[in-house]
């Protein structure tokens, strides 16, 4: 650091990408399973997948974040999507496509991709 400003600018930055994180901003939560059942069923490309789509889309309401287990490990690697308003989708089965397909037509256009849910007869 050489000044005073250039220190400002770095706490100036911080601050807002705390800001983009606060879940008072958030209308959707990405929760991807990240038990070693998730792990081992390839969770990690998912959580990375969600995590680009949503920073190239610069999607200010979402936020993805990790948990453990879901308790439903035959399906993994499983992805819950948490609305502000509490009503939760349980997507399984994941890859890093399907999450491509998610953000865009869930978390963008708010149309449930029914064939990716638990629910769905093809899983």
């Amino acid at each position: 650091m050489k000044s005073l400003a250039e220190l400002q600018a770095i706490r100036d930055k911080a601050r807002a990408q705390i800001g983009l994180r606060s879940e008072e901003n958030v209308e959707f939560r990405v929760q991807v399973g990240m038990a070693t059942c998730g792990i081992a069923a390839g969770a990690r490309p998912v959580l990375s997948a969600f995590v680009e789509e949503v920073a190239k889309r610069d999607l200010h309401n979402v936020m993805v974040t990790q948990t453990g287990c879901i308790g439903i490990c035959q399906y993994e690697p499983v992805v819950e999507v948490v609305s502000a308003d509490g009503s939760k989708v349980t997507y399984v089965k994941m890859t890093p496509e399907k999450a491509v397909r998610v953000v865009n037509d869930h978390l963008v256009n708010g149309n449930v991709v029914t064939e990716f849910t638990i629910g769905a007869g093809s899983n």
